[in-house]
């Protein structure tokens, strides 16, 4: 067995990234292969704040389950947040933009290919992030699946 050096733990606690970067593969940045700038205002939110605006969302609609009666011990509470996060989230993006976590945090939905029918690929992105699955599989540029398939990447604003 080879003795374990301090370059093999290196690159274990930094990652394949860093591995792959000290054997000479250039990484683009978040954003460019899109015409998405790096950094500020334009460029691909991250993650962090993508997911605190989805955690914001969907509390906003439990409190909305809960005003319309809905107790947190109901068999069917769960799948009801789930249908008023899906409904407003969708009419919010499909209308304004943004849902209102994503305004919290100065977050916006950009359509990459203006022409067609824009409510539609809302309706289709908002199904998948309710599926789960795509919105947790990511590109190199931070797009989910949801947002690959519906022509959309979300930003700061």
């Amino acid at each position: 067995m080879a003795p374990i050096d301090r370059r093999t733990l290196g690159s274990w606690l930094e990652g394949p990234r860093a591995a792959a970067e000290q054997q000479g593969v250039v990484f683009r940045p978040r954003g460019e292969r899109i015409g998405l700038p790096a950094e500020g205002p334009g460029s691909v939110a991250p993650l962090g704040r993508r997911l605190v605006g989805l955690l914001v969302d969907w509390f906003i609609s439990g409190g909305v389950v809960q005003v319309a009666g809905g107790r947190p011990q109901d068999a069917a509470y769960g799948w009801a947040v789930l249908a008023v996060f899906a409904v407003l989230s969708t009419l919010s993006l499909a209308f304004v933009g943004r849902t209102p976590g994503h305004a919290l945090l100065r977050l916006r939905l950009v359509d990459l290919r203006p022409r067609g029918p824009q409510a539609l690929r809302v309706l289709l992105r908002q199904l998948l992030v309710c599926l789960v699955i795509p919105a947790v599989i990511w590109d190199a540029d931070g797009r989910g699946l949801h947002d690959k398939a519906a022509g959309t990447v979300l930003v700061r604003r």
